[in-house]
């Protein structure tokens, strides 16, 4: 039996900083109001023509260095975003191209906040059956581009940033079958699921394909249907629902306890679902990494840019065992357990 792993990690977010304070001046907010309600402090945004695709190649460029593997040996590239560089084709094919790596497969997935989780699922499915040998998986967003950034939008606007995150995964035997201790690093298991009927939820209504004869129509923009809207209400007491089950559904699955878990990265969509997840868990606060104080929300690519701070700041070392959970549009919901 075949399993996958991680090999290298790597992020990337633009240097532009952007605080709560910043906000306020251009809308009606607080960094006390945007602290007290989800943790954020700062994001970065991108300036000028930079594009989801060029924060993706810098976090892919560190991760392969990291995984200490020659580009040319990666046959996948899987891209999630909800903020694609144009609406077709895939930005990983744009991703490709400035990667210098042609006729490798390139796909992209538009999961919003379990993108990555999504991706990795993917990733180990092909690595598990050799369909691939190299998978480079990167989550990367330009939000800033994007956001009503006036009083009407602002409880949306606060909550995102932009920046990437990737890694290389590559499969190998069963740690038996090459003598290895049950330790060695790999992934566990993952488990995704959805259900689209809040997917109006957390949406962009425009431009799109539904409308009766455009995909683009004036009345929409004055309607500020082009600008993602957001029902707190319900995304909130969803995902501290969800988030818990697909934890356990984890953690049943491969027969352990919450005890564990070395470290739990999860989805940096608001500090307040984070914590009350952990509460609900039994978590110890210090096996929870967060990073949404300094980043925002950067949807897909939050998990491998905590993934990463987390090896940086030392609080992620060879041989942990890490649960990730996300939520998100869709809504899409799931988990991944491994060992890094």
């Amino acid at each position: 039996m075949k399993y996958s792993r991680i090999l290298g990690v790597g992020s990337f977010v633009p240097p532009k900083v952007v605080t709560n304070s910043d906000l306020a001046k251009v809308m009606d907010t607080s960094d006390d109001w945007v602290q007290q309600r989800t943790g954020i402090k700062q994001r970065h945004w991108v300036e000028g023509s930079v594009s989801t695709s060029d924060l993706a190649l810098e976090a892919c460029n560190h991760a392969i260095e990291s995984a200490k593997i020659k580009k040319e040996e990666i046959d996948l590239i899987i891209l999630a975003t909800l903020s694609p560089d144009h609406e077709f084709p895939g930005t990983a094919c744009f991703l490709q191209a400035k990667l210098g790596l042609p006729g490798v497969a390139a796909l992209d997935i538009r999961q919003q906040c379990s993108g990555f989780i999504y991706g990795m699922s993917i990733a180990d499915q092909f690595l598990k059956t050799g369909a691939a040998k190299k998978v480079l998986l990167v989550g990367s967003e330009v939000h800033s581009k994007g956001l009503d950034k006036t009083d009407r939008g602002r409880d949306v606007a606060v909550l995102f940033g932009d920046g990437a995150g990737a890694v290389v995964m590559g499969g190998f035997e069963s740690p038996a079958a090459l003598g290895l201790s049950d330790q060695t690093a790999r992934v566990y298991s993952t488990h995704l699921h959805a259900d689209g009927k809040f997917a109006k939820e957390l949406w962009v209504q425009a431009p799109g394909m539904a409308y009766s004869n455009s995909r683009v129509e004036m009345d929409a923009i004055e309607r500020t249907e082009h600008f993602p809207k957001m029902n707190g209400k319900v995304v909130f007491m969803n995902a501290v629902k969800r988030m818990p089950e697909a934890v356990m559904e984890a953690l049943q699955a491969n027969g352990l306890q919450i005890s564990d878990v070395d470290l739990f990265l999860f989805h940096q969509a608001n500090l307040r679902i984070n914590e009350m997840v952990a509460q609900q868990l039994g978590i110890p606060a210090e096996k929870v990494f967060n990073t949404i104080d300094r980043f925002g929300n950067t949807t897909a690519a939050t998990i491998p840019l905590g993934m990463d701070c987390a090896i940086q700041a030392g609080k992620l070392k060879p041989g942990m065992l890490v649960m990730s959970a996300a939520f998100g549009s869709g809504f899409t919901w799931g988990s991944a357990l491994f060992r890094y």
